[in-house]
């Protein structure tokens, strides 16, 4: 009898762990991510606006631990988010706050994103974050497209200190 899914997948061993990051570009990532949060909680606070989501902690990560990653590229941290965040905002609008438009929101984002080669791997939760939050369309601008924008040009700043790092690998 032939088995539509093989149980023995489960199994792992194709290949082995990857080797940890030396640990100086662990705190190279470390100090990337607080000085890119902390850079957006102090622009925040001083103009009164939100400018953190949920999902930039996820893209830190990427941006400051594998910067030549395409899902660390501009093109992808900025498009992936606001794909993610527009798609939950048009879901939210059009369908409401259900388990099937939550599910179909992030199915939806995760298309839109590969169709337009952004995927940004952090922003799939955006959709979630929309319509868990149930926030109004100017979300997109604030945190979304800023606080976006700003990950950005503290990473083109910090992963090109140094002689041995360049961000990004490409724009466009």
């Amino acid at each position: 009898m032939h088995s539509f899914f093989n149980w023995q997948k489960l199994n792992g061993q194709v290949s082995q762990c990857p080797k940890r990051l030396p640990l100086s570009m662990i705190l190279f990532a470390w100090l990337g991510g607080t000085i890119a949060i902390s850079t957006l909680a102090i622009l925040g606070s001083s103009v009164e606006i939100i400018m953190i989501l949920g999902s930039f902690g996820a893209s830190c990560l990427l941006m400051f631990a594998y910067p030549a990653s395409p899902f660390a590229q501009p093109r992808n941290v900025i498009g992936g988010h606001v794909i993610a965040t527009f798609t939950g905002l048009a879901f939210m609008a059009l369908f409401g706050i259900h388990w099937w438009s939550l599910a179909t929101a992030v199915g939806t984002a995760i298309a839109l994103m590969l169709l337009f080669r952004m995927p940004h791997p952090p922003a799939c939760s955006n959709p979630l974050i929309v319509m868990l939050s149930a926030v109004k369309w100017s979300f997109l601008i604030t945190p979304t497209l800023l606080g976006a924008i700003t990950l950005v040009i503290v990473a083109l700043i910090y992963n090109n200190v140094g002689k041995d790092r360049q961000y990004p690998t490409y724009w466009w």
